[in-house]
Order: C-alpha cells, then sequence, then structure tokens
C-alpha cells in the first residue's frame, strides 16, 4: 500500500486537514487561520483537548459550515456547547466511531513526564485520534498533545502526526523516540515554529527517526 501526504495540510501548532478521496474534509485543532484558509468546508472537526491552541471557537467558525460534525473527548462537553456545530460525537479512550466517510478511534493523550503532568493529566480524558479517510486504508494518527505512554505506544498507524515542541509535550528527541516504537510509513511533526518550539527541532527530530521512516516537513503558509 502506498501512503501519501498529498491530502495532508498542517497550518499552525497542531492544526490539521485531512481530505479523503471521495472529498471528505476533517480537521483537528484549527488554530491561527488566516483569512484565505477560512474554506468553510469541514464535514468534521476533531478536537484533541480544550486548550485555546486546540480549541478556537474563532477557527472553528473559519473552517465550518451548516453540516459540520464535531468530535471531542466526552469531558469537553461543555467546552463545545457553544459552537453550533450540526452534531456531536463525544469520545472516551478506546471507543471507535463510523461516521459517513470518517473512521475515528479515540487514543488516550497525556503527560507523563512530572514536569509536564499538570498540563494534559490522565484523568482529564483528552484524545488523539487514529483516523480513515473515505475508505483508504490509511491510517493517520494524531497524537494530540502527549508524551509517549503506555496507552499510545503501540498504536497502529501508517502516517503519525506527532508534537515536537517539547513544551508540555514530547521534544524533538521524545517523539522520535516515540515514531520509532509506532513503525508508522510516514513521520510529521508538528506543535512547533509558532508558540513553542523552533523550526531546529525539526531537524533534531529528523535526525533521530530511524532512516526507514519517511519525515516530512509540515507544509508551511
Amino acid at each position: 500500500m502506498s501512503v501519501s501526504l498529498d491530502r495532508v495540510r498542517v497550518f499552525t501548532q497542531s492544526a490539521i486537514r485531512l481530505e479523503g478521496a471521495a472529498g471528505t474534509v476533517a480537521y483537528l485543532d484549527p488554530f491561527s487561520l488566516t483569512d484565505d484558509e477560512a474554506a468553510h468546508d469541514a464535514d468534521y472537526v476533531l478536537l484533541t483537548h480544550a486548550h485555546y491552541d486546540h480549541l478556537s471557537p474563532r477557527d472553528y467558525a473559519r473552517v465550518a459550515g451548516e453540516r459540520t460534525v464535531v468530535v471531542a473527548p466526552a469531558s469537553m462537553a461543555d467546552d463545545i456547547r457553544g459552537l453550533g456545530a450540526a452534531a456531536t460525537h463525544l469520545m472516551a479512550a478506546g471507543e471507535r466511531l463510523e461516521l459517513p466517510g470518517l473512521v475515528v478511534e479515540a487514543v488516550p493523550a497525556y503527560n507523563v513526564e512530572p514536569d509536564r503532568l499538570g498540563m494534559h493529566p490522565r484523568d482529564n480524558g483528552w484524545l488523539g485520534y487514529v483516523l480513515s479517510v473515505d475508505g483508504d486504508p490509511t491510517r493517520y494518527y494524531v497524537a494530540g498533545d502527549t508524551d509517549q505512554n503506555r496507552d499510545n505506544e503501540t498504536v497502529s498507524c501508517d502516517v503519525a502526526l506527532v508534537p515536537i515542541g517539547g513544551t508540555y509535550t514530547m521534544d524533538a528527541r521524545q517523539a522520535a523516540a516515540f515514531v520509532n516504537a509506532l513503525r508508522p510509513r510516514l513521520a510529521v511533526p508538528t506543535h512547533y515554529g509558532s508558540i513553542v518550539g523552533t523550526y531546529a527541532d525539526f531537524d533534531a527530530f529528523s535526525a533521530e527517526v530511524d532512516p526507514a521512516i519517511v519525515v516530512a516537513r509540515k507544509l508551511e503558509r
């Protein structure tokens, strides 16, 4: 099976857009989008957790349309109530959801490093997601703000989109070790180069990833 990033775009922080072969469009954690990126084309918006750079009502409004469906952790029920979505699906870790054009598997996202425990505690029930779009067998794992932990280090995926910025998430070295454990075909670093992390983190990450895994720089504006 060939794997391509032709229909994947990473914006600021962990804002990601996936488009399937049949045209299904899913955004994850839309944030800091420009006017040119306000496409209002989202069939689905998936939110990983409640921090402002992942749940941004302003940026949700930039991608959403009248039929947009939101997927979010069950613990975020109150946080997403005001978004005005056509429908919402609240998930807990380990659950699987089949929607038109999109299959979603919920993966725990939390910190284990002592200096980060207060930012993304396991008890919050925040999530990453494994997604398949429009029947394509490619499995995209969007990790959310997390460290490698016992609940995510065996995720099966073809493409891993993982944070590398080091503030509140894995740093470049830790993220590379995580990717090496997952063994995806492609790895795309996120959560660096804006609020946290620098563009030098990409080089540090890439240098530590197993050469058998293709590392792709995120698409810039």
